[in-house]
């Protein structure tokens, strides 16, 4: 499967809701090639060079479909559009076009039944659920909640601050109860750097 990349300084998950604004000519063709066909795009985060300009080079192995559910003009005369993460993938083999397109042959990774939510999830969900009032987060209009434990560990992932690097690696773990223990840990270390 071949799909156009779009590398960001941010990580995007199954299921979250990203704004992005355009102005860059490669990315203006490649939204309005995705709309015609009704398909989506490749989210990657960047591990080395800028979202600006020439293709980065290099990203993470593992990224997000964005799917387009919304788009406007904004007031600035760009084009806004709102994406929402749908299945994940890893890159195997990527090519930069002559507009600096990046493209790449990607693999869809299995994804399992989401797992019921237990007790032992009550604090992380009691987390989510004080993010979603936050208006930054209502505003995306992410604010229903977790149904499971993977749905608990993207919303997570996705708005908490932590690295690109440790997001990363969150996205590539299959396993959402080891997901949710690693969040728990950056929690923990950020919580121990904010009392330091």
């Amino acid at each position: 499967m071949t799909l156009p990349l779009f590398p960001l300084n941010t990580v995007l998950f199954p299921g979250c809701v990203l704004d992005l604004q355009l102005f860059e000519a490669r990315y203006l063709d490649m939204i309005g090639r995705c709309m015609k066909q009704g398909t989506g795009f490749g989210v990657v985060g960047i591990v080395d060079g800028a979202e600006v300009g020439h293709a980065p080079s290099a990203h993470a192995q593992v990224g997000c479909e964005a799917v387009i559910i919304d788009f406007q003009k904004q007031d600035n005369g760009l084009l806004g559009i709102r994406v929402k993460g749908a299945r994940r993938f890893r890159v195997e083999r990527t090519e930069v076009q002559k507009d600096q397109l990046l493209v790449a042959d990607v693999s869809w990774l299995d994804e399992q039944a989401d797992p019921p939510l237990t007790e032992e999830h009550a604090d992380l969900q009691a987390l989510l659920q004080a993010l979603a009032e936050h208006p930054m987060v209502a505003a995306l209009g992410m604010t229903e909640g977790a149904h499971g434990q993977q749905s608990l560990a993207n919303q997570l992932a996705y708005l908490l601050p932590f690295t690109e690097q440790e997001k990363s690696r969150l996205l590539a773990q299959s396993d959402p109860g080891v997901s949710l223990t690693q969040i728990q840990a950056l929690l923990d270390t950020l919580q121990g750097d904010a009392q330091a």
